[in-house]
């Protein structure tokens, strides 16, 4: 019988939705030391501001705040440092060409932990404008006013 893997998410850059228009996903993982795991799991990190570069043919996460773990030693993490993401090479130039023909950005949308391992769901995105996030609020809120209405029918 094949076991189903439950994917337990650490955290969500829930912004990211409302000011990017996502055209693809992917998965890497991340390159941690120390105490970060811990921190991971107990859920103090931010993907608020945060970011993918491209440089020397590896992709790195920035912006990204994971805090000391409090139980850690002398030894603990820099909260602020950039962290190696874990990806093939063809992907890596394949993302590169998108961010620099295309004018795309990569942000990270979420980490989790898949069978123990922490990954990231790295999105290729195209910035919103102001007149973009307007529409789409008012398409949210006039489904939200049709949902409201066919409940009240039920």
């Amino acid at each position: 019988m094949k076991k189903e893997t439950t994917n337990k998410v650490l955290t969500e850059n829930r912004r990211a939705r409302h000011d990017y228009f996502i055209l693809d996903t992917y998965e890497a993982g991340i390159a941690l030391v120390g105490t970060e795991v811990k921190s991971l799991r107990a859920g103090r990190v931010s993907l608020k501001d945060s970011f993918v570069t491209i440089k020397g043919g590896e992709a790195y996460l920035q912006g990204v705040h994971i805090s000391p773990y409090e139980n850690g030693n002398r030894f603990n993490h820099d909260p602020d440092r950039d962290r190696k993401l874990l990806l093939h090479k063809k992907e890596i130039l394949k993302l590169n060409m998108s961010v620099m023909k295309d004018g795309l950005t990569l942000i990270p949308l979420q980490l989790y932990l898949k069978k123990g391992r922490v990954k990231v769901l790295l999105a290729l995105a195209r910035g919103k404008k102001l007149y973009d996030k307007r529409s789409d609020a008012a398409k949210h809120d006039a489904d939200r006013q049709i949902e409201r209405v066919l409940k009240s029918y039920r």
